[in-house]
């Protein structure tokens, strides 16, 4: 039987020293933008990752870049009624992935399907919501990964409760919530910084601030020093990241989980990085900003600085790099087969998750819906 000492809630214990909480005075570095080594002080407190699992994050991020232009190109066939690609942004997609443990839940965004994949989760089932279905197409439990939220910020607190459900249950699971810089601006991001930090939950948010929430830069969302920033009011740990640099990001999210896990309670990231295409391609992005300020973020792509790195140090090879695009190409080519067939579907499912009880309005909706499905075979 459980005893009520056990039920105890675990608090926060406020720090002696509060600036402990923030982050550094710039983004962690280890990679230039060409992919040389930064300065050691860039570092701050982190270790560089292990070799072989940059090799891993590099395949990854190769595999991923062409999985997310293969799914580009099928919302041009037509064949996904919306993609909002991640070009740009491996480093923190990999990133995020590889710093979990396989029993750790990763809560996504809709930005973040290319995590999913990462993650091992079938493409085609990770794409289900993207083809108008109403369901998300992976099992949330077996892969330990939440539906992807289109809400800004509204998985956080989620992912907040099972982080601290799974404490209260006695074990090390760590919930690591993405959120876009434009989640930043929402009432459940700043409501799940509260709960976890009181409650002193093991979850670390990720933002990813791409420079922009649809069309609207960071400066019009928030005067903060950073995002970052945000964490010591809260009493949560903030970091701040070149979200272009693979090894910086790794080290970072690697750091930031397992202090979560060890009971340090959660920890908020920053990672800067540049959302390289569209908001989604129903978007202009040439009415908000310059072909200029895009061109040079390209010049700190993130796999051709991991590339180099690894290549300076011997830990690359053509023969891996070929081996890399011809994994991507053969991923992408089962994407595209496989999503060449067309989906199947019950129109009477539009009403039939809403609610528990439908309403009247919803039972008239559905019955003209009928009518008119009767009426079409009819003819």
């Amino acid at each position: 039987m459980t005893t009520q000492a056990e039920h105890r809630m675990p608090t926060a214990v406020p720090p002696d020293d509060p600036t402990a909480l923030l982050p550094a005075s710039e983004p962690i570095r280890f990679l230039n933008d060409d992919g040389g080594a930064a300065p050691g002080d860039a570092h701050g407190r982190y270790q560089r990752p292990p070799t072989e699992l940059l090799r891993r994050a590099y395949r990854a991020m190769v595999v991923g870049r062409r999985f997310d232009a293969q799914a580009t190109a099928l919302t041009k066939q037509g064949r996904l009624a919306v993609y909002p690609s991640s070009r740009g942004q491996e480093a923190c997609e990999i990133g995020a992935v590889l710093a979990l443990r396989d029993t750790d839940w990763l809560f996504p965004t809709y930005r973040d399907t290319m995590a999913l994949v990462s993650r091992g989760i079938d493409p085609v089932e990770a794409l289900t919501l993207l083809r108008g279905s109403w369901h998300c197409g992976y099992d949330p439990i077996a892969t330990r990964t939440a539906p992807q939220c289109t809400p800004l910020a509204t998985h956080a607190p989620h992912a907040v409760g099972l982080a601290y459900a799974a404490t209260r249950r006695g074990e090390d699971t760590v919930a690591l919530a993405v959120v876009g810089d434009g989640g930043t601006s929402e009432g459940d991001f700043h409501e799940a910084m509260n709960f976890a930090a009181v409650f002193h939950a093991p979850v670390v948010f990720l933002v990813q601030n791409n420079g922009f929430a649809i069309s609207v830069p960071l400066s019009r969302q928030t005067a903060a020093p950073s995002l970052a920033h945000k964490g010591v009011g809260y009493g949560v740990r903030g970091e701040r990241v070149d979200g272009n640099d693979p090894v910086a990001v790794m080290a970072v999210l690697i750091d930031a989980v397992e202090s979560a896990r060890a009971g340090g309670g959660p920890v908020l990231v920053e990672a800067h990085t540049y959302r390289v295409e569209p908001h989604t391609n129903a978007d202009d992005d040439a009415r908000y900003r310059g072909h200029d300020e895009v061109e040079a973020w390209k010049r700190r792509d993130p796999i051709a600085r991991l590339e180099a790195h690894l290549r300076a140090g011997g830990d690359l090879t053509d023969d891996d790099v070929t081996a890399a695009r011809e994994a991507g190409e053969a991923f992408a080519a089962d994407v595209r087969t496989r999503l060449a067939a067309e989906p199947t579907g019950d129109p009477a499912d539009l009403f039939a998750h809403v609610y528990a009880e439908p309403t009247p309005q919803l039972r008239e909706q559905a019955r003209w819906l009928a009518e008119e499905l009767d009426a079409g075979e009819a003819r």
